[in-house]
């Protein structure tokens, strides 16, 4: 049982109480914690290992910052199987962030659990959208096609992939690329993104569904205010 004091400390934006019930979550993801309040909204990022998610993710954060907006992140990493904790720590892509207190970033490790995320993923992000935050973002472990929990999670998905993955991409057709609400081709300025693009078209328009497909390089912050901007009309549609 959190304290209410405490509970009242999170949502007056107090960062280390906010730490503390994560922590406690982690622990026991039974913990008792308020409701999520669906005036936040929850971006969904995912996308196989290697096309640079948790750039993009740092690059969506410091449009947000320019906007007036706060945000967090919840970043899941694979567990290392040695101490269980998580191996990547998506934190130290986000160093230009540290010193903000406008951004929250919390790494979580899966834990063996399944489907993208952690045990302790959801009842997390609930407590984020109680923290004064204008919006929750959650990067998922790189995914396969059956990873695809996040959907159930995130009020818009975005799948991100790479020159590359062209072919990955024609073979997931029934997996995670249905999960996806806005398809992001990172690393763009790359040899090989017109395969992808061809690919993520042909997938993105049916008769019953159009899905916008937007190009960035997460490193130099292009096309990135476009992709936030799709998010937003998603968000609002």
């Amino acid at each position: 049982m959190i304290a209410p004091e405490i509970l009242d400390a999170v949502r007056a934006g107090d960062r280390r109480a906010l730490a503390r019930v994560i922590t406690a979550i982690e622990e026991d993801p039974s913990t008792t914690i308020p409701e999520r309040d669906p005036a936040v909204p929850i971006v969904g990022i995912t996308g196989p290992p290697g096309v640079g998610k948790s750039s993009l993710v740092s690059s969506l954060l410091t449009l947000l910052r320019k906007r007036g907006s706060q945000a967090a992140v919840v970043a899941v990493d694979p567990s290392s199987p040695i101490t269980g904790g998580a191996l990547l720590g998506d934190r130290i892509r986000m160093q230009d962030h540290v010193d903000d207190p406008g951004v929250f970033v919390r790494s979580m490790a899966s834990r063996g659990h399944l489907g993208g995320l952690s045990a302790a993923t959801v009842r997390t992000v609930d407590l984020l959208t109680n923290a004064g935050f204008d919006m929750v973002l959650v990067e998922t472990v790189g995914v396969g096609q059956s990873e695809v929990e996040v959907m159930h999670l995130a009020d818009v998905v975005v799948l991100v992939v790479a020159p590359g993955f062209g072919d990955q991409i024609q073979a997931d057709k029934a997996g995670i690329v249905e999960i996806a609400d806005v398809f992001a081709i990172n690393k763009a300025d790359r040899d090989g993104v017109e395969m992808v693009r061809r690919a993520l078209h042909e997938i993105a328009s049916t008769p019953s569904r159009t899905r916008a497909v937007v190009e960035t390089v997460a490193t130099s912050g292009s096309g990135v205010e476009d992709l936030l901007d799709t998010l937003e009309t998603e968000l609002e549609s």
